[in-house]
C-alpha cells in the first residue's frame, strides 16, 4: 500500500490540493466530482450565493439523501452493482478458460 500523496480536485473552479493514497484516488476524484456537480445545481438552480453556503446546502441535501434513503438503498445499489460486475467477471473469466 503506497503512502498518501497529495492530489488536485476542482470544485466550482476552486483547485484543492488533498493527500490521499494511490489506492484512494479515483474514489476521491468520483467523490469531488460528485460534490462538484451536486454544488453546480444548487448554485444554478436557486438563490444561495457564496461557495460556503452553497457547500453547506450540498452537504444537507446529502446527509438527507443519506438518511432517508441511503441506509438500505446505497447498500442494496452497491450490492446489485457488485453481483453484476462479478457475474461480468465470470463471463470473462469463462470465456478466458474456453480459449486454453
Amino acid at each position: 500500500m503506497a503512502g498518501p500523496r497529495s492530489i488536485e480536485i476542482h470544485i466550482l473552479g476552486r483547485a484543492y490540493k488533498v493527500a490521499c493514497s494511490r489506492e484512494e484516488e479515483s474514489g476521491l476524484l468520483a467523490a469531488a466530482d460528485f460534490l462538484d456537480r451536486k454544488m453546480r445545481e444548487i448554485r444554478d438552480s436557486s438563490k444561495v450565493i457564496g461557495g460556503e453556503r452553497i457547500a453547506i446546502m450540498a452537504g444537507l441535501n446529502l446527509a438527507h439523501d443519506l438518511l432517508t434513503q441511503g441506509g438500505g438503498s446505497l447498500a442494496d445499489d452497491a450490492r446489485a452493482r457488485l453481483t453484476h460486475c462479478n457475474a461480468l467477471l465470470d463471463a470473462v473469466l469463462e470465456d478466458q478458460d474456453k480459449l486454453f
